[in-house]
């Protein structure tokens, strides 16, 4: 399932802070790192099983009034920062909604049995050879 962030723009708050990225000494002056706040437990654009799933995945990263925080501080520029969070809140709600295929147990098949066990015998074999005879 592929769900874009983009949808529940207006759910998020950006806040803005001084950058320990790249800059040189124009980090001291300008407010270059995103902040992205996003409650998920709040979200109303969210259906609610999507929104069970995430609050169930993502409970470790999850404040305690149930906000997702996100800091990019990789670029100089405050709306490069900004696409990033956004690019890695994608990522993250992608993951979290990723459903593993249930796993169908299988039987071995009759020759595979045997072949198993005429290996096991032979090297059985092998090691009782070199016993020492009394």
């Amino acid at each position: 399932m592929i769900i874009d962030v983009a949808q529940f723009y207006h759910e998020f708050d950006f806040t803005y802070a001084r950058s320990r990225g790249p800059g040189g000494q124009n980090v001291n002056r300008t407010n270059s790192a995103a902040i992205l706040r996003w409650n998920v437990r709040d979200s109303q654009s969210l259906p609610e099983p999507i929104k069970l799933r995430l609050l169930e995945k993502l409970a470790n990263q999850l404040t305690v009034d149930g906000d997702i925080l996100i800091r990019s501080e990789e670029f100089r520029d405050q709306d490069q920062n900004r696409s990033a969070c956004l690019k890695r809140l994608q990522a993250l709600v992608q993951k979290a909604l990723f459903v593993p295929k249930k796993r169908v147990a299988t039987k071995p098949t009759r020759s595979s049995v045997r072949k198993r066990l005429d290996s096991k015998k032979r090297h059985s074999e092998v090691k009782a050879g070199r016993k020492k005879l009394y």
